[in-house]
């Protein structure tokens, strides 16, 4: 049978994250909680993938355990097919900062830093000789360029969130983690980021792995997976509020 162009394409795809029989627990006054259990996922490189759930449904802990901001109770996390979440914490921050990219609900951008100097930290930190070029061009996509020297306080919320848009694409990251990116925002801001994001993102063909309680937001994404009793399960024809 003639394989049609779209699975073609899928069957030409790998792996950028892999998550096999996750578990995640603590123990808190005695009582024994278990967020995750038996966790499998994988994502293919270049996929949209949102991942809902209700509040304290463990969703952020996921999306933490897949960037190598946690450690899992038991199972593992591959990235790029290697083994990520065996690594100690040196090595996962270098993987973070060559291949990952983080947006947050509450933004994250340092108050003694200016808008350039914000998108700018990722890149210095690596030593990228041309740290300042690609944080003006990256301010400039997200239409800023008339904001660069201006500092958080000094912006409004949908601001700090595009700044911090630009900072997550100006490395250049083979994965993009964003946790709530409206979470902090009005519902005509919102949709304003919504677009920006999901249009740089299609631009630079970065995996995005979104959390988020949004429907309307879920929907954006290829493939949508909710998270409730520690359990991931695919979902179809989600209903925005």
């Amino acid at each position: 049978m003639q394989q049609s162009p779209a699975m073609q394409t899928k069957i030409s795809q790998t792996n950028i994250i892999q998550a096999q029989n996750l578990t995640y627990e603590f123990i808190s006054h005695d009582n024994h909680i278990q967020v995750l259990r038996d966790l499998n996922l994988s994502i293919l490189q270049g996929e949209q993938i949102a991942i809902i759930g209700s509040s304290g449904s463990g969703k952020s802990t996921l999306l933490s355990l897949l960037a190598g901001l946690d450690i899992p109770s038991s199972g593992s996390v591959q990235i790029q097919n290697n083994a990520f979440s065996s690594l100690d914490e040196d090595g996962r921050a270098t993987v973070r900062a060559k291949s990952m990219g983080f947006i947050f609900q509450s933004f994250q951008l340092l108050p003694s830093l200016n808008a350039l100097e914000n998108v700018m930290l990722p890149l210095q930190l690596k030593s990228h000789p041309n740290a300042k070029e690609l944080s003006l061009e990256a301010l400039s996509k997200v239409g800023l360029s008339a904001r660069v020297q201006h500092y958080p306080k000094q912006l409004s919320g949908g601001e700090q969130q595009r700044v911090a848009i630009a900072r997550a694409f100006a490395t250049q990251p083979a994965i993009l983690f964003a946790d709530e990116p409206t979470g902090n925002l009005d519902k005509a801001t919102g949709q304003i980021i919504i677009e920006l994001l999901f249009k740089m993102n299609t631009e630079a063909g970065t995996t995005l792995v979104l959390v988020t309680h949004d429907a309307h937001l879920a929907n954006r994404c290829q493939r949508q997976l909710k998270l409730e009793n520690g359990v991931l399960t695919e979902q179809t024809d989600l209903v925005a509020a």
